[in-house]
């Protein structure tokens, strides 16, 4: 050994030296990834820290809301949250990946009812409904009209009108309203097909429209989803397109909202299914709750109401059963149609029950 030759390293300078190269030589060890609740707790906890710190250590007073910039997180906390952004209050935390946003819920009053709705609906008898039977549902309805002049909405008095729905769609049913023929419901229309060029045409008929939220049966609506996050899924995607080229059908929310309250009140759905719907509706942003709103049938209770360009939704239930009595339809603003508070829409359902055949009044 030349006097340039370094002496190897002795003793626990040795260990550590060779602890180093087998480090080198190893794969980095893996670091567990955070659950989607420890993210969640996480973001919560640095939104509070730098909301305090800048209050000086204080909780946040009250004070004028303005849009608010995404907060400043501390190195620190970044490290721990690595691949998370942080949200400001306003924005709301992002969904686990892979899932539907569904946005931020209904205000807590809205989503303290509708879940004593859903308590309700669950605990009533389930529909007794063969598959070979008609869903029949009386109510009365009133829709305003205007002029051809385009004056203010008027209201005419409320209608009757009852329903019958094939239970597994296998067969048309029957729509029959005060003062207008009756009218068939999901007749198969008749069109003729030709075969080849210069074939003589064959008369036929277009194939049944699949059942679906937007065209619903009783077995339908009875296999619906139970999860009230699924079951809002499937009705955006079902509803996906309809009315989105302006007013109240252009926005998803509303389109959402409305469809539930056509299968609240035009379906007869096993109290799971009922229950879901409400808990669902409880998840779209912007519903709230009206001390007060009376259905068609002069019935005051309790509503569930959503506002839509210019115009309000509202679902009135019984203020003690919180059973789903009716709808209604308001004017939001005041338009050529009239004031604020003008109602273009009134409904209330009646009776659900179970027909033979179409025209026929529920057995006893």
């Amino acid at each position: 050994m030349n006097a340039f030759t370094p002496r190897p390293p002795r003793g626990a300078d040795a260990d550590a030296l060779l602890r180093t190269e087998l480090a080198e030589l190893l794969p980095p060890p893996p670091v567990p990834e955070p659950t989607p609740e420890r993210i969640l707790d996480l973001r919560h906890a640095v939104l509070r820290s730098a909301l305090a710190s800048g209050e000086g250590g204080r909780a946040a007073r009250p004070r004028r809301r303005f849009p608010l910039r995404p907060l400043a997180v501390p190195v620190a906390a970044c490290a721990v949250l690595a691949g998370v952004v942080v949200l400001a209050p306003d924005e709301g935390p992002a969904g686990p990946p892979g899932r539907v946003s569904t946005g931020q819920p209904g205000s807590s009053d809205a989503v303290r009812f509708l879940s004593r709705a859903a308590l309700a609906a669950a605990a009533a008898p389930a529909p007794g409904v063969r598959p070979e039977e008609y869903v029949y549902v009386k109510s009365l309805v009133a829709h305003a009209g205007r002029d051809a002049a385009g004056g203010p909405a008027v209201l005419p008095s409320a209608r009757a009108r009852e329903v019958w729905l094939s239970a597994d769609g296998s067969r048309p049913g029957l729509l029959r309203e005060e003062g207008s023929a009756d009218a068939p419901l999901g007749s198969r229309a008749p069109v003729y097909e030709l075969d080849g060029p210069g074939a003589v045409p064959r008369k036929t008929v277009l194939g049944a429209e699949a059942p679906s939220v937007t065209n619903p049966t009783h077995a339908y609506v009875a296999a619906l989803p139970t999860d009230p996050e699924a079951l809002l899924r499937l009705v955006r995607e079902q509803t996906r397109g309809a009315g989105e080229t302006g007013g109240p059908g252009s926005d998803a929310d509303q389109r959402a909202f409305t469809a539930i309250g056509t299968l609240l009140a035009e379906t007869w759905a096993p109290p799971e299914v009922t229950a879901a719907l409400y808990r669902a509706a409880a998840l779209i942003p912007g519903v709230a709750v009206l001390p007060s709103a009376t259905d068609a049938a002069g019935r005051e209770g309790v509503a569930v109401a959503r506002t839509a360009h210019g115009e309000q939704t509202q679902w009135v239930f019984d203020r003690t059963t919180s059973a789903f009595l009716g709808e209604r339809t308001v004017l939001a603003e005041t338009t050529p149609a009239g004031p604020a508070g003008t109602v273009l829409g009134v409904s209330a359902v009646l009776v659900k029950g179970a027909a033979a055949v179409p025209g026929g009044l529920p057995k006893a």
